[in-house]
């Protein structure tokens, strides 16, 4: 039997950030997180499956043969046999290519994962083995096994994971859609100042790792306990004041850690602090309410309301584009999630 699917699913930007993993569930998550869900940083991928030959993955990035993707997706689908045995009893041939630089800090096995996850589910539901009620729940499950951070790729504008007490069905094993949110962060921007479109030199799960003898990771996950609670209710009021000093708090918080553990490291580069000392002095001076956040990279996040647009665009053009590798950058926005192709 031969079946074939085509999904794209976007990458997210966390602003409540995960960082080190809970014991007791295959990436379960140490502290809550919440993330708005973009709409053009995206991978799409064609997945067609040949059931009942021995397993076989083959697969292509960008119209190239990406040996290196075939050991972590092997790892997922050993996982994820425990929910579809199917899915081990197959030959697989895997087109997948994203609009933004692989590896490089954008969540790419964020979008990746997340479009692998909803193949697999598109496959499942053929097989009559998933109800369409349960599809993207189940997405955000599959996709978990593979990236924490890909569970929340499966919801737009806004998904939750991790369990909270003040975000109603939040659970470790998947995330939730979040929409309870003013509308001034419904078409919110996020500029992407490319500062290194290379590979980072420490992988996220590398990093996830070291927070579990870190001295001060007790205090980071009560913090961000915290600064759950607040983000909800910065989100409903549309309080974009609180909303900058958090944001750019927590994304600071994520780099402190990293550069804190043991080994330490570093992945800012000079251009990125560049970035953020001219998005403070842009503030500072004409009282707009633009801030940046970062991910696990050198990449910066430049975040502005969409009644700015003009203006932040502007910014970059005659300020920022300079402190980009090759003055690439990518506009993008908050999004409603992946679509089936």
């Amino acid at each position: 039997m031969e079946y074939n699917t085509t999904w794209e699913s976007p990458s997210n930007i966390a602003l409540v950030k995960y960082w080190g993993k809970k014991n007791g569930g295959i990436q379960w998550p140490a502290n809550a997180s919440i993330s708005f869900t973009l709409s053009h940083c995206k991978t799409s991928t064609q997945l067609t499956f040949f059931e009942g030959e021995p397993l076989e993955i083959e697969v292509l990035l960008d119209q190239k043969k990406a040996l290196n993707f075939i050991p972590k997706i092997t790892q997922f689908f050993e996982r994820v046999a425990s929910i579809y045995p199917f899915v081990l009893k197959g030959r697989y041939e895997i087109q997948t290519s994203n609009t933004f630089p692989h590896s490089s800090g954008i969540a790419s096995s964020a979008s990746g994962m997340s479009a692998l996850a909803l193949c697999i589910c598109d496959i499942a539901k053929s097989k009559g083995l998933l109800k369409e009620d349960d599809f993207f729940r189940q997405a955000s499950i599959l996709a978990r096994l593979g990236s924490g951070s890909a569970s929340r790729s499966v919801y737009g504008p806004m998904a939750v994971w991790g369990k909270h007490q003040t975000y109603s069905g939040s659970d470790d094993d998947f995330a939730i859609a979040f929409t309870d949110i003013a509308p001034i962060f419904r078409g919110f921007c996020d500029t992407i100042l490319l500062v290194h479109k290379g590979q980072k030199t420490v992988s996220s799960s590398v990093g996830h790792n070291l927070i579990n003898n870190h001295p001060f990771s007790a205090n980071r996950f009560d913090q961000a306990t915290e600064h759950m609670s607040d983000m909800q209710h910065i989100l409903q009021a549309g309080d974009l004041v609180s909303f900058v000093s958090l944001v750019e708090r927590e994304a600071l918080t994520l780099h402190s850690l990293m550069m804190s553990s043991d080994p330490y490291f570093i992945l800012m580069k000079p251009n990125t602090l560049k970035i953020i000392e001219a998005i403070w002095e842009k503030r500072q001076k004409d009282g707009v309410l633009w801030c940046f956040t970062l991910d696990a990279g050198a990449n910066v996040h430049f975040l502005y309301p969409q009644t700015d647009k003009a203006e932040a665009i502007l910014f970059v053009e005659t300020t920022l584009k300079q402190y980009c590798e090759n003055g690439a950058f990518i506009h993008d926005q908050v999004g409603l999630g992946p679509q089936k192709v």
